[in-house]
């Protein structure tokens, strides 16, 4: 059985239904939260209430219930949780488990965006000038490398929370010294943006999928509203980028553009928001997953797709019984 474990399911549902119809028969979704009222409980065949992930003992109950739904594979939704699951690999080898993350250096890369600032610049990677220094930020400012606006952001936040674009200098120090956020401050890139969803084969661990698009719309967290384009400079770009990490499985990747040139803004190591864009288009990565599972690794198809292909979300709801929740003590007040 392909049964996969989906880690911190939140309110993914859909993401959900897109995996069980890909799966079908030959796989059980297993999922975890921390809240029995987590909307994508509901799309699981199998649902568990855990610790929060920073509680002692949080993997250990992770790795039990992977033993207990002879898992083959895990993944987690959320941002802070990849750090956990890169640095226990190998406890999840151990018992048969695919670890849908990156090797722990490289997810430490992701998470601290000034880290992944300062390799990506070791590698030769092109990424929009970032400073994490005060003093560094307003020298370049007085040598001209930099000028407002810019753009401020948590060097390890998530969700586009904190995010800001910042016109002055007195804004600047004041929001740099209110201990709000623990901030970088970067370039304004003005050229356009544009994400990608890529898989990484966990064989291989070359990059074998990619779906690119661009945004027409944004709410707070993501792209609602995309539209699908190809481009062989900017799946070159993806491939050299994921040539110096150590990624396993799917990632969603942000650029942007400079002077015809792609800058690599971001890579979130895990499922994007809208990869429910890249699945609707024909670019399954859970086909992928399982191939890996079965030991087949899968050949390069990056740009399988066509252009112009629209995604845009909508609002939707779970009903259920509170008699029927995984965890019958929830308290609701």
């Amino acid at each position: 059985m392909n049964n996969l474990l989906f880690c911190s399911v939140g309110r993914r549902g859909r993401l959900l239904r897109n995996v069980k119809e890909t799966i079908g028969k030959t796989g059980l979704i297993i999922g975890t939260d921390n809240q029995s009222t987590a909307p994508a409980l509901q799309f699981c065949d199998r649902q568990y209430v855990v610790p929060r992930i920073t509680e002692p003992g949080y993997i250990d109950r992770i790795l039990e219930i992977c033993r207990e739904n002879k898992v083959k594979a895990i993944t987690t939704l959320i941002d802070p949780e990849i750090e956990i699951l890169a640095s226990n690999t190998e406890r999840f080898k151990e018992i048969g488990v695919i670890p849908l993350c990156p090797a722990p250096q490289s997810a430490i890369y992701c998470f601290n965006k000034y880290e992944l600032y300062k390799y990506l610049v070791t590698k030769g990677i092109r990424t929009p000038l970032t400073f994490h220094d005060w003093d560094e930020f307003k020298g370049a400012l007085a040598d001209g490398r930099i000028a407002f606006p810019v753009f401020m952001k948590p060097v390890c936040g998530s969700g586009s929370v904190g995010a800001h674009k910042v016109h002055t200098l007195e804004q600047a120090e004041a929001d740099w010294f209110s201990g709000e956020h623990n901030y970088i401050i970067q370039e304004l890139m003005t050229g356009g943006d544009c994400d990608a969803d890529v898989y990484v084969d966990t064989i291989s661990h070359k990059a074998v999928a990619a779906f690119s698009k661009r945004k027409i719309e944004t709410r707070i967290g993501g792209a609602s509203k995309t539209i699908s384009f190809k481009d062989p400079k900017l799946f070159a770009f993806i491939e050299e980028i994921c040539s110096v990490f150590e990624f396993n499985g799917p990632l969603d990747m942000d650029f942007f553009i400079k002077d015809g040139e792609y800058y690599l803004s971001e890579i979130n190591p895990r499922f994007g928001g809208a990869y429910l864009h890249a699945y609707g288009a024909g670019v399954d990565f859970i086909q992928l997953i399982v191939n890996n599972i079965n030991g087949i690794e899968n050949e390069v198809n990056i740009g399988n797709y066509d252009n112009d292909v629209l995604m845009m979300m909508y609002d939707d709801v779970v009903i259920a019984r509170a008699e029927d929740l995984v965890d019958r003590n929830y308290s609701f007040i």
